[in-house]
Formats: C-alpha cells, structure tokens, sequence
C-alpha cells in the first residue's frame, strides 16, 4: 500500500514538527519550574523530552527562544481565561473582577510551575527582563481596558489608567512573587480578595 508522500504513520510533517514542538514546550517548562531544581539548559530540555538537539533547532533559535515561547503561551492562558471569566460572570463590578482575578490564581495553583516561570524565574535571567516587562505592559492595557468595560464613565481617562492599571499589575506580580517564594503567608482565596480589593479600589475615580 503506498504511503501519501510526507506522511508518517498517517501524521503529516507539520503534524510531526507542531507534536515536537509541543514536548520541547512542555520540557522547558517542567525543567524551567522546577522549585530548586538544575539550572534550565537546551541540554537539559532535550532530555526530558526524550529528543535530540537537531529537533530543539527545529522549532528554536536558541534557549531563549524557548524560554519566551513558554512565557507567550502562559500569558495568553491567563489573559483568555481571565477575560472569559470576567465575561461569563454577572454581578457588579467587584463580583465580575473576582472572577477575573480567580482564574487567573487558579491557572497558577492547578501548575505551580507556571508561575514560577512567568514571574520569578523569569526576572533572574538578564535576557528574559525585557520580555518579561513587555509581557506585564501589555497586561496592564488589558487591565485598564477592561476598567474602562467595567467603570465607564466612572473609569480614569486614558493616561490615569494606564497608571492605575500598571501599580495594579505591579502589585500583583511582587504579591504572587512572595507568595510562590514562601515569604508570604497566605492561601489562593487571600490572594484574590487582596488583589481584586486593589483593583476596584483604584481603577476607577
């Protein structure tokens, strides 16, 4: 039986590539967050997910780029689920940005790595800052986006809320710093209320 060119075992090779791709993503993120775990290294990354290095070239440039690949999908997890919690919930205002703020917690209780990543241990390595900063700029758009959703004409103007928007996404990253190191004691449920408090206080007049 002929086998359709560029197939294999009825997966195609951009089927391979993305299949590939998804075990390397998911190795740096288990190698990366790993609380006192070995320092990441591409090396490192190809054996946990049992490929060799001419695979990692395949999808990556270089360790960074796998670095800041897991970082993007992580960010965009918690931007889609907490804007579609934020979306699905009625109630007041207060009520809507718990939800928000909840599911976002949520992503990082359910994979503590993730956390880690995006917000610790991103922040020790010197290449990664810049990305890191862009990361938090854009979720303070989102955050004084949704303000103005929320507030409307009780919403800052454009410049106060992006203000507002970047101390609140501040706050939150060195709140969830601490409480990932274990210098801050406190649950999930604490966390949000705290966080959620911040918002509603400060993203409208």
């Amino acid at each position: 039986m002929a086998v359709k060119a560029g197939t294999y075992k009825g997966r195609s090779a951009d089927e391979r590539i993305a299949e590939r791709r998804a075990r390397l993503l998911e190795a740096t993120l288990e190698v990366w967050g790993r609380d006192g775990g070995p320092k990441v290294t591409m090396t490192r990354i190809c054996a946990e997910a049992g490929l060799t290095e001419r695979y990692f070239y395949e999808s990556f440039d270089g360790l960074d780029a796998a670095l800041k690949a897991v970082m993007d999908d992580i960010a965009a997890q918690i931007a889609d689920r907490s804007v579609a919690a934020l979306a699905a919930a009625t109630g007041d205002p207060a009520e809507r940005v718990r939800a928000g703020i909840g599911a976002f917690v949520q992503i990082l209780t359910d994979d503590p790595r993730k956390g880690r990543v995006a917000i610790v241990e991103s922040l020790s390595i010197d290449s990664l800052r810049p990305h890191r900063a862009e990361l938090l700029r854009r979720f303070a758009d989102l955050s004084a986006h949704e303000a103005r959703g929320l507030y409307g004409e009780q919403a800052w103007s454009d410049v106060e809320g992006h203000l507002a928007a970047t101390m609140f996404i501040g706050g939150v990253a060195e709140l969830v710093t601490a409480w990932i190191e274990g210098v801050l004691e406190a649950d999930p449920e604490m966390i949000v209320d705290a966080a959620t408090h911040h918002f509603t206080s400060t993203a409208h007049r």
